[in-house]
């Protein structure tokens, strides 16, 4: 999942002149499709290249936390929009209520829901981190993302940027891979993930200009992952 933070038409053909065979989908960060110009243009420029692209989380925040949450599903009307994401790492969400938001937009879209809070101070205990994961995927998500931001310093990750491995293993035990978007912005954590679960795992907020350098980690291409793959 390639993290689009307010690319122009250009760009965004750019992008997937190289990159598109290694794109699954695209991420509208947070609320940047709101103020972003053209962004019905650059929508169809991905949906002619068959790649479903969504509004980052924030954006469906922003309209939940006005009570507009009808204003948000005639916005994903408008613009067509096939995938949603649901989450609550900038508001106070009961969780059961989190999930009757996925139950119901699952009814219309296919829908993504980020586990974690963008609070470098709320830190999740790994049972709740399972708990709240597979409630989400019981209430509809087609995969849940774990929380890391476009920093990639929070959530399954420490201040640093260090990943949080004692965390990602007890997910691991509970939670099934192909389920999960682990965001990895940072190539040290996507390294970290394709040498724990191999080249194909599921990786999010990689940056337009990582999807080639990131594709030759996955095939041990790369200094990082040479070595791994002549095992």
């Amino acid at each position: 999942m390639v993290m689009d933070k307010g690319l122009s038409v250009r760009e965004a053909e750019d992008m997937l002149s190289v990159s598109e065979p290694y794109i699954d989908l695209i991420k509208l960060g947070f609320g940047t499709a709101f103020v972003t110009p053209h962004i019905e243009k650059k929508i169809a420029v991905y949906k002619q290249a068959g790649i479903p692209c969504y509004f980052g989380g924030t954006l469906f925040e922003a309209f939940l936390v006005r009570g507009q949450f009808d204003d948000y599903l005639r916005l994903l009307d408008t613009y067509k929009m096939e995938y949603a994401e649901v989450s609550d790492g900038s508001i106070d969400l009961e969780h059961d209520e989190k999930c009757a938001y996925i139950s119901r937009l699952s009814k219309h879209v296919t829908v993504l829901s980020e586990v974690g809070s963008k609070d470098e101070n709320k830190i999740l205990a790994p049972y709740k981190w399972i708990e709240l994961m597979q409630k989400e995927i019981e209430a509809g998500s087609y995969k849940v993302i774990a929380e890391a931001r476009e920093s990639g310093t929070v959530g399954i990750y420490h201040s640093k940027g260090e990943v949080r491995s004692d965390l990602i293993d007890e997910i691991l035990t509970k939670v099934p891979q192909e389920k999960i978007i682990w965001e990895a912005p940072l190539k040290g954590q996507q390294v970290y993930f394709i040498k724990l679960l191999g080249s194909n795992v599921n990786l999010g907020n990689i940056p337009p200009n990582e999807v080639i350098p990131l594709e030759t980690l996955r095939l041990g291409l790369r200094g990082d992952t040479f070595h791994h793959f002549l095992k």
